[in-house]
């Protein structure tokens, strides 16, 4: 692996907060979302990864060699946007329901810092509002930024495989009608969800 530091654009006697400061501004440029549609969508998948291996990997040694679990910031503790801090706090609440407050949560965190993990809360918010399109590509991003994540890869794919019995395209937020088939989306599409989050909520599936 190239010298972390260096891809950052820092220094190694850098603060921590002089080097947070570095990862968001690379990321609010190489943002794969900025490039969806473009020619470069490849080109800044590939340096956004980058720029999270090196700040995970800047982290890792500052912690005296713990891994950070391949998402940046989730090793800044209860105030970071990792395991123990706002998605921590988001997935507790999708488990519960509280989709409107998950979401709200969720919306406010900083287009800099919306990582695989991001995406893929926004797809299991998404889901559970029976917008199964746009949960799609949320969970395609996630995978994307983070390949090698299975809980992102088993969401993506149950997903791909609950709705293609319907035999028509997924649901979207922009969609005005409903139906009995948008209804057995919905549900199979929550317990694909839950059991994701490590609940059930349709014991036969």
């Amino acid at each position: 692996m190239t010298d972390p530091y260096k891809t950052l654009g820092v220094s190694r006697d850098a603060t921590d907060e002089d080097i947070k400061r570095a990862y968001r501004a690379l990321a609010r440029k190489y943002h794969p979302d900025k490039y969806r549609d473009s020619d470069l969508a490849d080109v800044a998948n590939e340096k956004m990864k980058e720029i999270n291996a090196a700040y995970d990997e800047i982290q890792r040694q500052r912690a005296g060699g713990s891994t950070s679990g391949g998402n940046s910031y989730s090793s800044t503790g209860s105030g970071g946007y990792g395991t123990s801090g706002t998605y921590a706090q988001i997935r507790v609440l999708i488990n519960r329901g509280a989709i409107l407050e998950a979401a709200r949560l969720l919306a406010a965190v900083p287009v800099a810092d919306r990582n695989a993990e991001w995406h893929f809360l926004q797809g299991c918010i998404q889901l559970r509002r029976g917008w199964t399109f746009d949960a799609q590509q949320s969970f395609d991003t996630a995978c994307s930024l983070d390949p090698a994540n299975a809980e992102y890869a088993q969401m993506r794919d149950q997903l791909r495989q609950r709705t293609q019995g319907f035999g028509r395209p997924y649901a979207t937020a922009s969609g005005s009608s409903c139906s009995g088939c948008d209804l057995c989306t919905g549900l199979l599409c929550a317990d694909c969800c839950c059991e994701c989050m490590g609940g059930d909520l349709i014991g036969c599936c």
